[in-house]
């Protein structure tokens, strides 16, 4: 499984890539906006660190398929691997469709259904993203979404790829690899909660007193 990092940090977008392990990074206005600075800015300041897709998305209050096609070719011309982040609506699928037609890459967002994953598929979508946290807080297993939408992907041949979304913990990233995820983009945070291991920790500590000896 792939690695996405979900933030429009700048810092923890550069220490993730300094260590190897994202190859994307997918953004929101609500992200964007924590920086206080132009989303064209941000964005292509993350495509010149990340050599990977970026997802950018388009404005929350265009609603109309028209206008999502005219920004998403925007954000397409920001940098060679931008997607475009459209909405899981029947105005998002028209853009989708349309977009995908031009050659843009596209990543529909807001899945809460395998309903909602097969009809972003059929549009062209290069991406779905399946909201797993966000499920999980209305008592509905987000797991479960993924599992389902990976297996008739897999037995149909879809080529759209599953971005599992809205991660909350460590154990949201392993279930999802298993589930069949081909992406997760997760916080910073979380890439954090991955690698501590207080053993880890443990052993570093006996290995530096035992040098001592």
């Amino acid at each position: 499984m792939k690695f996405f990092l979900d933030t429009a940090n700048i810092e923890e977008i550069k220490k993730a890539n300094d260590m190897g392990i994202i190859c994307g990074v997918t953004t929101n206005p609500s992200l964007i906006a924590k920086s206080g600075r132009p989303v064209e800015e941000v964005v292509k300041e993350i495509a010149d660190i990340v050599d990977g897709p970026i997802s950018g998305e388009v404005d929350a209050f265009t609603l109309d398929s028209e206008g999502m096609i005219k920004e998403g070719r925007v954000i397409a011309s920001w940098h060679k691997n931008m997607v475009v982040k459209l909405p899981t609506t029947q105005e998002g699928l028209k853009a989708c469709r349309v977009l995908t037609s031009e050659g843009i890459k596209t990543n529909l967002t807001l899945i809460f259904s395998t309903s909602q994953a097969l009809l972003a598929a059929k549009a062209g979508a290069t991406y779905v993203s399946p909201f797993v946290g966000r499920l999980d807080d209305i008592s509905t297993h987000g797991v479960a979404l993924v599992e389902e939408i990976a297996e008739i992907f897999d037995y149909y041949g879809i080529e759209s790829e599953i971005i599992a979304a809205s991660i909350r913990s460590s154990m949201h990233v392993i279930e999802c690899a298993k589930a069949g995820a081909h992406i997760a983009t997760v916080p910073y945070k979380i890439i954090e909660q991955m690698l501590k291991h207080p053993l880890t920790d443990e052993g570093i500590k006996k290995f530096q007193n035992d040098s001592l000896k």
